[in-house]
């Protein structure tokens, strides 16, 4: 059986207690063993990290210790997949530059704040977004820094009032990667609970990352 741990915290508006009940509910349902911790101290157990199938961090800001980032590191470098979403993860440690290496992306502003957008599927073969079609969100629709080794499989074109000069730009907003022999997965979507059961694409296109991202 894959085992997956579930690390929640941090800045409370994106709902991390809430979305980690989710998410430990929907992966046990796809048959994971699943652990949930309050506390970056998970990450402080090397070896119980290097056991895991899966790491989902969802945790807004915050800061690790450089024993914490090195054990997450190895751990993800060994094999151990990681997979999250939007400021759980791609804006979580900001001044943490072997996490956004090893993520793929970090967080710089949102535009307009919550408003509606269009997810482009941008590849249509992959098992994470096969037969899922173009859908709209409400939300933060994210601007990013974002690793070029990425694959890309979802977008989202930029629109906004505040800062009219990113308009048209194509932004990756799903992707998948390689970080040593990790899989790694990470979607900006899903700015509080709620917008994963008002947007079931969105919940499927994340629940498939996590599982691709388990070894």
């Amino acid at each position: 059986m894959k085992n997956a741990l579930i690390v929640w915290g941090g800045w409370d508006g994106h709902e991390p207690k809430q979305c980690a009940d989710l998410f430990a509910a929907k992966l046990a349902a796809r048959g994971f063993q699943v652990d949930v911790a309050n506390t970056l101290d998970a990450f402080n157990d090397a070896a119980r990290l290097s056991r895991l199938s899966l790491i989902v961090p969802i945790w807004t800001g915050g800061t690790l210790t450089n024993d914490q980032t090195k054990n997450v590191l190895g751990a993800v470098s060994a094999g151990v997949g990681l997979a999250g979403f939007h400021g759980g993860m791609c804006d979580a440690f900001r001044s943490n530059i072997d996490w956004q290496w090893m993520t793929g992306g970090q967080f710089l502003a949102h535009p307009d704040n919550i408003k509606e957008y269009t997810i482009n599927i941008v590849n249509k073969t992959d098992p994470i977004t096969a037969g899922i079609a173009d859908f709209k969100v409400r939300s933060e629709q994210y601007y990013m820094l974002v690793d070029p080794r990425n694959e890309v499989l979802a977008t989202t074109t930029h629109q906004s009032v505040s800062a009219p000069w990113t308009n048209g730009v194509v932004m990756p907003f799903v992707w998948k990667k390689v970080h040593g022999q990790g899989r790694v997965f990470y979607s900006a979507m899903g700015h509080v609970c709620s917008e994963f059961t008002s947007h079931p694409s969105q919940l499927e296109i994340t629940l498939r990352g996590m599982s691709w991202a388990a070894r």
